[in-house]
């Protein structure tokens, strides 16, 4: 039976798309240290995806945009994100096992959710990593654009170092209008988005 993993990165933070990923993995071709993406180093994290990617079976990563996400709210962008993922795969599995407790509608497989599987299941677990690297990567290029923000250190997170940012500078179009923090600058007239 093929089994597909599915997870997401980039729910909470207040920048930038959420990701997602989905991923079949190749049983004749094992791989080790699969884990939840957040108990992995970065440096871990970024080999492990470059060998899912070169072993795999079949894997796609997707996205929903800030204005998805301020349009639908992010539940919603998340579970789009995660149906182009499974969309987006060569190979059609026969079934779908999603990280969380909610199954993105609209799937064309059977699917089910399965709370803390990217710790359990392998295939969740690439998953986990391929949408987290790919989500930092887009939050590395951010903050080239935006050096000021501290993108690369934070990942668009609200820590004190971002919110003292958006204080400071106001918020920027890659920014989530509809998140609480952002939406208390513009309503304020803190900056301008550009």
């Amino acid at each position: 039976m093929l089994l597909c993993g599915v997870d997401e990165a980039g729910r909470g933070p207040l920048a930038g798309a959420v990701f997602a990923a989905a991923v079949i993995l190749d049983p004749a071709r094992p791989i080790a240290g699969l884990a939840d993406s957040k108990a992995l180093s970065e440096a871990r994290r970024d080999a492990l995806a470059l060998e899912i990617r070169q072993h795999a079976l079949a894997w796609c990563i997707a996205s929903a945009s800030v204005d998805e996400i301020d349009s639908l709210n992010i539940l919603k962008a998340t579970m789009l994100a995660m149906r182009r993922a499974c969309e987006g795969l060569s190979i059609r599995p026969d079934l779908i096992q999603v990280d969380g407790n909610r199954v993105p509608p609209g799937l064309a497989v059977s699917a089910e959710a399965i709370v803390k599987g990217d710790a359990k299941v392998a295939e969740i677990s690439a998953a986990s990593i391929l949408a987290k690297t790919a989500r930092d990567a887009e939050l590395y290029q951010l903050d080239l654009r935006y050096p000021d923000y501290g993108f690369a250190r934070h990942k668009g997170y609200p820590t004190a170092e971002h919110l003292a940012a958006l204080e400071k500078h106001g918020p920027l179009d890659v920014h989530r209008k509809s998140f609480g923090p952002v939406k208390r600058r513009i309503e304020a007239g803190q900056g301008q988005l550009f």
